[in-house]
């Protein structure tokens, strides 16, 4: 697939590959894995790139693959066989005084475990070196709790040594609806919704897909269980690491939430444990795998929290991989994926609600939410308020459009109205989106 989007990305990195051709310069791209950070990294736009690559293996092994890195790419002998990364790092820090070029260094979270002190020394020389060097520096790394504690916690050596700071998102809906359009000019409004609903708009799986020319619904999810999917095993990749030994009582809790439990009595009830509340502040506040919503208006200290997965792929992992995963350890893929197809339904229209509530969050001039009461009777989908004009929209979202009732909508939005202050005093209008309006 070629490369789509990342315009504003690749901008702003060029100008700072032109602000390290006067003094050395450190960029810190984080996101979650598969999100195209390595990719987007190579496309800084330098001629000369060198690449390292934090696998996990001894330093002095990792050593030797950088110094191949370094005479291939820029001729240049190193004296001896270093086996601290400190001394190639200073070496690569030298040679740029007199040759700008980039150096990339990914998955940097795993020095943590091969050698925490490659932080300070790391500090130490970048401090030393930078005025005199013209070194693109770029460090990418997906394990966001890592990354974040070494570039933003005050204790850590790194604390304040990057010059620009990105986090990769996943591709827009308007940019989901190109790639799928240049893959499959008839798609229908089933089909992207799969897409989306599938992949969240993470390129790695829209790659996976459609270059496989899996195009359409049917053929997206016969893709998720076919023999040596990556799907298959995609949620523990990405999460196990994260959450290390406690990662069972975590996935328990996503499971429930990716289920359609809400509340946190929801999940108490359903794992029979009244001790999940410190997991919870850390799956949203540490590791941001979830998110707690509150009705659009309501209080902070309101008792009507509810929890949500923040990423879609992971609402699906867990709905279907995790959930039945004593048919993935036998390998009774056509089971599971029967029932994938079976409970496809009820997993799209959550996701439809998503897609839509992004779809108005990319635009950038609205407070976008949901509204419902406390024992959850009363619910409205999407409302969509535009605070300069005073304008609100609120929606009910039905797949097919002629299903919508807007008698019985108006109904609920008028107990909405008698609940929200803020939205009386708003030109309110009312109406529904369906897949027709995707």
């Amino acid at each position: 697939m070629k490369f789509y989007d990342r315009d504003f990305e690749q901008h702003r990195l060029g100008e700072v590959l032109e602000q390290s051709r006067r003094e050395a310069r450190m960029t810190v791209l984080m996101g979650r894995r598969r999100i195209g950070k390595t990719e987007l990294s190579l496309r800084c736009g330098d001629d000369t790139v060198l690449y390292f690559f934090v696998g996990k293996k001894a330093e002095a092994l990792l050593c030797q693959d950088y110094i191949r890195e370094i005479e291939e790419k820029l001729g240049v002998p190193i004296l001896g066989t270093p086996s601290a990364f400190s001394e190639v790092f200073k070496f690569v820090l030298h040679v740029s005084e007199s040759r700008p070029f980039t150096l990339i260094i990914d998955e940097f979270q795993n020095f943590l475990k091969i050698n925490p002190a490659i932080f300070s020394d790391m500090q130490r020389d970048w401090d030393l070196h930078k005025r005199n060097s013209h070194l693109n520096l770029i460090i990418s790394g997906s394990v966001f709790t890592l990354m974040t504690k070494i570039f933003e916690d005050k204790e850590e050596p790194l604390f304040g040594r990057a010059d620009e700071k990105m986090t990769l998102e996943p591709f827009t809906t308007n940019v989901l609806k190109q790639i799928l359009r240049d893959f499959n000019p008839n798609y229908t409004p089933e089909d992207l919704l799969a897409l989306y609903s599938i992949t969240g708009g993470v390129p790695w799986y829209v790659t996976l897909l459609l270059d496989k020319g899996k195009t359409t619904k049917g053929k997206m999810l016969s893709a998720l269980t076919d023999e040596y999917s990556p799907f298959i095993t995609e949620g523990r990749n990405i999460l196990i690491e994260e959450f290390g030994t406690d990662y069972v009582t975590y996935f328990s809790i996503l499971t429930c939430i990716a289920c359609g439990m809400k509340t946190r009595a929801e999940i108490e009830n359903e794992l029979q444990n009244k001790n999940i509340g410190s997991y919870l502040v850390k799956l949203e506040d540490y590791y941001q795998v979830i998110t707690k919503s509150l009705p659009i208006f309501a209080k902070e200290n309101s008792k009507k929290a509810r929890y949500m997965l923040s990423d879609c792929f992971l609402i699906f992992w867990f709905r279907f991989f995790y959930k039945y995963q004593a048919l993935v350890e036998n390998r009774a893929m056509k089971a599971l994926g029967d029932i994938i197809k079976r409970d496809y339904n009820g997993v799209s229209g959550l996701m439809m609600e998503r897609y839509f509530m992004r779809k108005f969050q990319e635009e950038g001039r609205y407070i976008v939410g949901k509204w419902w009461d406390r024992k959850g009777d009363n619910e409205i989908d999407l409302i969509v308020v535009d605070i300069i004009e005073k304008e609100a929209w609120i929606y009910e979202l039905k797949k097919q459009g002629y299903r919508y009732k807007d008698g019985a909508f108006r109904e609920k939005v008028e107990r909405v109205l008698e609940q929200t202050p803020e939205l009386r005093k708003m030109t309110v209008h009312i109406g529904s989106l369906s897949l027709e309006d995707m």
